[in-house]
């Protein structure tokens, strides 16, 4: 009787087990969610669906399940008038409820009906062949209608595979646009069956012969319709056209560009069954005040809406279908929707203080969308060559970053909008941080088990703590007589002169963000030829080998920036001690001298490279960082960040080594 009664406690410890994991790794989280204490075993199912047939029939099979139209399961998809809690996006909202005979699903659109089974691809757990599917109540629908993500492959080709992947498994995540830059200086990436030149490699400057052709551009169009996926082109016009005037010898906004263009946006109007052509129009000195214009009515002409970068051209009401924000400048127009990237380009991210700024930040400073505010797009900018498919989305941080736009897309909100703690980590006691922990750990659950064949540079780092002080004069070189084992305080006196000690959470910490203090660091005033202390202590419950991701300069995917000197962390001076041994940096795999964004960076490039070998003793280990800034603007880096990065991951950099604990304070 004893052994009935535990093995029936075991049973339901496991249950509500699988129910807690399985609710934690919904991403995005859901509107309204309720746990109904049920579950659905899939086995011999009924199904009935007036929409994606053979979707439902293929996730049937992959969960181990059976078609059977005489079972007592049933999966029942219904589309209806409306989603009446859905306050915003109706047409991509669903109901989902699970029970232990039934998965119900009702929705207004196919769209709608898609997301949902993205959300029951999330909630399935494995049962031997078979999977299950916890209880819940689900009602939920998107707050922005625009939730996307840019590659530009005019400067850097990538293959249509690689984009397939990318678009499959973010679709996963209701991402549900996907922004096709094809054209720039470096080449025209869209096969002409007109102009046949302008693919020649004589007129492409980066990886010659590869481009699109036009079929694999409907396949790709085709391709993101099934999974729900709006692709909107690109061609960038009349800036960003160095391989148009390559190829014609005349500029865009000469009479003779402008006949081209027409028979261009011919051929790409015909090629794109899609409703929005996008047009560029930023960085470039007008010359022809009839040229956008007089393009946008072309393009309108064939039935195309048409969306222009802001800054750019400037646009009445009326003129336009939608502007895309890009710079800080850019300011949405009444009665002209927007699409918000400011500061959104991935390019420019570290791998884990910026993720924290984009995740905490409102889109366009607005909790929800609206008429005028469609939504947000993460861009990756290639200005500078990155050589290969696999290091342009690790060291872009382009999944991490995409997880996190997709939850604050998806559920609105938001504390601020990069201007209030911007790439630092709140308080430990405030719902912000906690907020950001849910977050990181439904991440790094689906890391685990949707990424696990992904480059995923991302590892815990809500649990790392720093002491850090002000700069001290002079440039003083304290070095090892600082003394971080002395019991912890709010200051400290040093020759006559007292510096405050602040704590800051996280694996990397901006000083000094990279747009300055557009987007706010650790110091509210950063100034030049400072120097400041990072330090904190490890506790290891046993003596062991682990893996140290160090890094004080991430360089930007978009700057000619010189690698730093082999020995040398950068240009700055930084340094890193490990209970008073000093770590040196790896070796560095480039070694040019002269400018060129034409030569790729390498393991300096990305943090979430093969971790240094260090050893930490058993009990508390000393970690202490000397962090000087010397000038925002130097002669081999142009966009210096303040910056550093330490965490302590396993020796194959795959996650954090989480039993260790992290405190400046030398508690437990």
């Amino acid at each position: 009787m004893k052994r009935k009664y535990l093995g029936f406690i075991i049973l339901i410890l496991v249950c509500s087990m699988a129910m807690a994991q399985t609710s934690i790794s919904l991403l995005p989280k859901p509107q309204i969610y309720k746990d109904t204490g049920q579950r659905f075993v899939m086995g011999k199912v009924k199904l009935s669906t007036p929409v994606l047939k053979s979707e439902w029939e293929v996730f049937v099979l992959n969960a181990g399940g059976e078609i059977d139209g005489r079972s007592s399961s049933v999966i029942q998809v219904k589309l209806v008038p409306s989603i009446d809690e859905a306050r915003l996006n109706k047409g991509e909202a669903y109901r989902l409820q699970i029970s232990d005979k039934q998965i119900k699903i009702e929705a207004v659109t196919e769209q709608g009906v898609y997301w949902a089974m993205q959300t029951l691809r999330q909630l399935e757990r494995k049962k031997g062949k078979r999977s299950f599917f916890v209880g819940c109540d689900i009602v939920d629908w998107p707050a922005f209608r625009v939730r996307g993500f840019m590659q530009d492959v005019g400067r850097s080709y990538i293959s249509m595979q690689e984009l397939k992947r990318e678009i499959e498994v973010l679709s996963r995540f209701k991402i549900n646009v996907f922004h096709w830059h094809l054209t720039e200086n470096q080449a025209w990436r869209l096969e002409s069956k007109l102009f046949p030149m302008l693919n020649d490699s004589v007129n492409t400057i980066r990886m010659p012969g590869c481009y699109y052709t036009l079929e694999e551009a409907r396949e790709l169009v085709e391709f993101c319709k099934k999974h729900q996926v709006l692709l909107i082109p690109e061609i960038d016009m009349p800036g960003h056209s160095a391989a148009f005037v390559r190829t014609f010898r005349h500029d865009m906004q000469s009479p003779e560009g402008m006949k081209i263009m027409k028979l261009l946006i011919d051929e790409v109007c015909e090629t794109f069954d899609v409703p929005y052509l996008h047009i560029g129009t930023d960085e470039v000195q007008f010359t022809n005040q009839n040229f956008v214009p007089e393009m946008v009515a072309y393009v309108r002409s064939k039935g195309k809406k048409v969306i222009s970068w802001n800054p750019g051209w400037q646009y009445h009401l009326g003129e336009i279908d939608m502007t895309h924000l890009w710079s800080y400048r850019g300011k949405a127009q009444p009665g002209i929707p927007a699409i918000d990237s400011k500061f959104h380009y991935l390019n420019h991210f570290d791998t884990f203080a910026d993720i924290i700024a984009l995740y905490n930040s409102r889109i366009y400073n607005q909790m929800e969308g609206s008429d005028d505010v469609a939504g947000t797009i993460l861009a990756l900018w290639h200005d500078r060559l990155v050589d290969n498919e696999y290091n342009m989305v690790l060291e872009n941080g382009l999944y991490p970053n995409m997880l996190a736009m997709a939850e604050r897309a998806w559920r609105g909100g938001g504390s601020e909008y990069f201007d209030r703690l911007g790439t630092m980590l709140p308080e430990e006691e405030t719902e912000e941080f906690r907020d950001f922990v849910d977050f990181e750990n439904r991440m790094l659950w689906h890391k685990e088990h949707t990424f696990k064949e992904y480059p995923f540079g991302y590892v815990k780092q809500t649990h790392v703590k720093w002491n850090i002080t002000d700069a001290f004069p002079n440039g003083g070189n304290m070095d090892k007589k600082f003394p971080p084992e002395q019991e912890w305080k709010d200051s400290y006196e040093y020759e006559g002169n007292t510096y405050s000690v602040r704590q800051a959470i996280g694996a990397g910490i901006y000083l000094r963000h990279v747009w300055g203090t557009l987007v706010p660091g650790f110091y509210a005033d950063p100034k030049e030829n400072h120097t400041a202390y990072a330090y904190t202590w490890v506790y290891s419950p046993k003596e062991q080998e682990v893996g140290l991701w160090a890094e004080f300069q991430n360089y930007s995917r978009s700057e000619m920036d010189l690698p730093p000197l082999s020995g040398t962390w950068d240009y700055k001076g930084s340094r890193i001690w490990i209970n008073d041994q000093e770590v040196m940096p790896p070796l560095w795999t480039a070694i040019h001298r002269i400018k060129s964004n034409e030569v790729p960076l390498g393991n300096e490039n990305c943090v979430a490279r093969p971790p240094l070998p260090v050893h930490l003793n058993k009990g508390w280990n000393k970690v202490f960082l000397k962090l000087p800034v010397g000038k925002f603007n130097m002669e081999q880096v142009r966009l210096v960040k303040w910056m550093f990065t330490a965490v302590f991951v396993t020796p194959d950099g795959s996650r954090a080594v989480e039993e260790l604990i992290y405190s400046p304070k030398k508690q437990k």
